[in-house]
């Protein structure tokens, strides 16, 4: 179901790129987590960042690529679930919390095991009416993924999705295009020295030159994220993780939104004829927003419309 968005933001907003890095640049807000590491069943480990105040609602939150529990766009919807009544959880992916994870492996986009583990630990050890579902950019992918492979099967009442690259090989495309290269470059930047760092503990033979020439995401992922987990090369990742084949069999009211000057995102990451066919898949697109950006204002601590909007969603019948 395509449906009407209310976002309008401020002239100056109608700007993907400034609309993609003012929340990371501006928003100054935190949370007081409290942090749990829980052991999984291949030997490595998760950290998951609580905010608890008994409610009966949880949200569980996923971030996008080498984001975590810190990520600006997770500390405002934790802030303001919190006001509203939810109890929060951010998972930190493997490896995104501050400390390497113990396997080669780490998390990529279409990885939902971890989720699925995180989720059946929660209903065994807590108690909760209802667990609500949020995915960022990687993380709503991981999010579509996961709802799609479990269809009704699954404990969540309802999710949304945020700037999800639901076509990972165009949006691999799409980012490596040079209107985009300060974008790539922060990612890389990220991502080869956690590789550098995880060979010298696995692969010490590895040569770290070959790393340090990794120019886009399709290397990064035939060198690294291919191999580590079980894919023949980029390509084969990206058809298998991709979520946009999987949002045809999601059972689960989920709510998508990406901007149309997403620069991220190609023209097959917006998932129109999938939404129209699934009367549980609700897809907004506002002509303007960037990539997990959606302000409206430059007054931050009033501008919260992608909050409020997730929450309406949740809270809506």
């Amino acid at each position: 179901m395509i449906i009407n968005t209310t976002y309008q933001p401020e002239r100056y907003f109608r700007n993907g790129h400034l609309n993609t890095v003012f929340r990371t640049l501006a928003h100054q807000l935190q949370l007081n987590y409290t942090r749990e590491r829980i052991n999984t069943p291949d030997g490595d480990f998760l950290d998951l960042d609580w905010v608890v105040r008994e409610n009966e609602d949880l949200i569980v939150m996923i971030h996008g690529l080498e984001g975590s529990a810190q990520s600006k766009y997770i500390i405002s919807l934790g802030t303001k679930a919190i006001e509203k009544k939810f109890d929060v959880l951010a998972m930190n992916l493997r490896g995104c919390s501050g400390e390497l994870n113990r396997l080669y492996k780490s998390y990529h986009s279409g990885e939902t095991e971890d989720l699925q583990y995180v989720l059946k630990d929660i209903i065994s050890s807590k108690k909760y009416k209802r667990i609500f579902l949020v995915g960022y950019s990687l993380g709503g992918n991981q999010v579509l993924k996961y709802l799609g492979e479990t269809q009704k099967y699954n404990p969540i009442c309802k999710a949304v999705a945020v700037s999800v690259p639901c076509d990972l090989h165009a949006s691999s495309v799409e980012i490596s295009k040079p209107k985009n290269f300060i974008y790539l470059y922060r990612f890389l930047n990220s991502l080869k020295p956690k590789l550098i760092k995880k060979n010298e503990v696995h692969y010490p033979e590895f040569s770290e030159t070959i790393v340090k020439e990794i120019k886009n995401f399709s290397d990064f992922d035939n060198l690294y994220t291919a191999p580590a987990h079980g894919f023949k090369n980029a390509v084969d990742y990206y058809q298998q993780a991709s979520s946009k084949p999987f949002i045809p069999f999601i059972k689960k009211n989920t709510l998508i939104i990406s901007a149309l000057d997403d620069p991220f995102l190609s023209k097959s990451c917006f998932p129109f004829e999938e939404a129209n066919k699934n009367d549980f898949v609700y897809l907004e697109v506002p002509s303007f927003g960037g990539h997990v950006g959606f302000n409206v204002q430059l007054n931050y601590k009033k501008d919260y419309w992608l909050e409020n909007r997730i929450l309406h969603f949740f809270r809506s019948n």
